[in-house]
């Protein structure tokens, strides 16, 4: 159990998220207090957010992906945006996990809460279908992500489960994105299951702060999790798995600034 000193994590859900008790449980893991909010709470409560430490938007099917994935579910989160980037400005990590990662972009929390306005998106994967499945991906060394801290460099397996995972930037985005290190996350040399621009798997904002990924990390916290873990040596059973990794990470970072009770 985390310690009640350790960085208090707001998951923020709504109708059709369904990936909310996996991710508690893996920041819980990772050692942070994870507590699961319904969007509404926090509508008529909004002062509430200034007590976190760290903020994540859990997977799943938010309103049943109406128009397009995230896009009803970021409309409701426009009326937290002064608290959500209170949050931001002082410092909390942010965590946006497969849907959770299409609303923080048509939010516009990515790839620039300054700006704070949708300029890239993640639309349907070009071979059409939804694929579920675990693919490779890669932690570039150059990026700023605080989330693939200790990560860089690194090759290594996450699931992904998603029907509209593309990335698509324009190309002078794309080039600032990597340009900033906000390339966080790529999917290995021919493992890129969506079509993804710039093979991306996730990306940050400047700060490093900020992370969005279509692969969801709170489904690797135990070495079982993985379909050979069967055939895994002894040393690879005894690590970490790397979605924990990565979890803990964004935890330590929250840690590092511990955020004042509201």
């Amino acid at each position: 159990m985390p310690s009640p000193d350790a960085p208090r994590g707001l998951l923020i859900r709504t109708a059709g998220t369904n990936c909310h008790v996996e991710l508690a449980h893996g920041l819980e893991l990772a050692g942070a207090r994870a507590e699961v909010v319904h969007v509404q709470h926090l509508v008529d409560r909004p002062k509430e957010i200034d007590d976190y430490d760290l903020i994540a938007l859990p997977g799943g099917f938010s309103h049943g992906d109406d128009i397009a994935s995230g896009r009803v579910f970021a409309v409701r989160l426009r009326a937290l945006w002064e608290p959500l980037r209170r949050a931001i400005d002082r410092g909390a990590p942010v965590l946006g996990v497969c849907n959770g990662f299409q609303v923080l972009v048509k939010l516009g929390l990515l790839p620039d809460p300054v700006a704070g306005v949708q300029s890239t998106t993640l639309t349907h994967n070009t071979g059409g279908r939804f694929v579920d499945a675990w693919v490779g991906v890669e932690a570039p060394g150059e990026t700023v992500c605080v989330w693939t801290r200790g990560l860089a460099g690194e090759r290594f397996d996450l699931p992904i489960a998603h029907g509209e995972g593309r990335f698509v930037a324009a190309p002078d985005a794309l080039a600032r994105l990597e340009a900033q290190g906000q390339a966080a996350l790529r999917y290995a040399l021919g493992q890129n299951p969506n079509g993804s621009a710039g093979d991306l798997a996730g990306v940050c904002d400047p700060t490093g702060r900020v992370f969005g990924l279509m692969p969801h990390p709170e489904r690797y916290t135990d070495f079982t999790h993985h379909p050979s873990w069967t055939r895994q040596s002894a040393a690879e059973r005894q690590a970490e798995p790397w979605g924990l990794r990565m979890l803990r990470a964004g935890v330590e970072a929250a840690a590092a600034k511990p955020v004042a009770a509201g």
